[in-house]
């Protein structure tokens, strides 16, 4: 098979499409004929040889992917041959074939194409596992999302509208705001003009956001603390501001407010899967009901990988990069 390999880190032309063995899926997995995948951060850190791929795994890049089931491991049930699936992966994604535990399938949603469908696992995975899972945003809370306009930003806003929250989002163009008002985002702030300490508590009488999910890390830590509601869960799922900040304590314990920081590519397969189980329980039927829906900014053929990673790299998309094959 061909998959975008890494031979030395670097820039974008690091990226090479090349002839690679096939994987064999070994006991519980399945192989997969790859139709799209996805492009996220986490691939661009690993290309500048910031995120190595956990020991005994897929050494190309890609958490995510869609396509067709090509072949089943030992003690694999509940699928078959053929069936159209998009999955959760840790790693292997920008390549023909990838195998993949069982455990980390999820079938196509009815009314999402197979090429769409890869835009799915690793952003509903991510929102669903941080935002309801372990932060429990409840009806009625204020949901804060930084870089609204990204795509888990994007699917930030539906499930926290979904379930009747309100919801906050900050992102850097009036463009981008826009299209996150156009997915229900109730609160628009530009970072690049607005405090958005301030703006979130203007919103909601004071009181402040009930859940933040951040991208950021060091960068926003202070002001995230400050702009949390009593009670209020911080939930960090990125560092693109800085990993080392400092906290105040005090604040933190006056507000009886909790900071979580969490990835989803180093869990044990076990967990994976839960995570898993519960997107599909909770988020599949309302993407099948169109209620949610996954947001495509453009699609690119993966052998051009590294124009999409320029395409992240500029950071003026708006929701998934995919990466699709023939």
């Amino acid at each position: 098979m061909r998959a975008i390999t890494i031979p030395e880190p670097g820039g974008p032309e690091a990226l090479v499409w090349d002839a690679v063995p096939d994987p064999v899926p070994g006991e519980g997995e399945v192989l997969v004929e790859v139709v799209a995948g996805a492009v996220n951060r986490a691939d661009l850190l690993q290309r500048q040889g910031f995120y190595d791929p956990p020991p005994g795994t897929s050494p190309y890049p890609g958490l995510e992917c869609s396509g067709r089931i090509a072949a089943l491991g030992p003690g694999v049930s509940g699928w078959a041959v053929g069936d159209e699936v998009c999955a959760l992966l840790v790693g292997g994604g920008y390549a023909e074939k990838v195998a993949v535990p069982a455990g980390q399938l999820l079938p196509v949603p009815e009314g999402i194409g197979l090429q769409q469908a890869a835009a799915l696992p690793e952003v509903t995975c991510t929102v669903w596992s941080n935002v309801f899972m372990i932060s429990h945003l409840r009806p009625g809370e204020t949901l804060l999302v930084h870089g609204g306009a990204s795509g888990i930003g994007t699917m930030a806003i539906q499930l926290a509208k979904a379930v009747g929250a309100k919801v906050a989002v900050t992102a850097g163009s009036k463009e981008k705001l826009d299209h996150c008002a156009d997915l229900g985002a109730d609160v628009l702030i530009n970072y690049r003009e607005q405090d958005f300490v301030k703006e979130i508590r203007t919103a909601t009488d004071g009181a402040g956001a009930d859940v933040i999910l951040d991208i950021m890390g060091a960068k926003y830590l202070d002001r995230n603390v400050k702009a949390l509601a009593t009670n209020g869960r911080l939930a960090i799922i990125g560092l693109q501001g800085g990993v080392k900040g400092e906290l105040n304590l005090a604040a933190l314990l006056g507000k009886r407010a909790a900071i979580t920081a969490t990835s989803l590519r180093g869990r044990p397969v076990a967990e994976k899967a839960a995570i898993v189980a519960a997107v599909r329980e909770h988020v599949w039927p309302l993407i099948s009901g169109g209620h949610v829906r996954p947001v495509v900014d453009r699609e690119l053929p993966m052998s051009e990988a590294a124009a999409a990673h320029r395409v992240l790299e500029e950071s003026g998309h708006i929701g998934k990069v995919l990466l699709t094959l023939p």
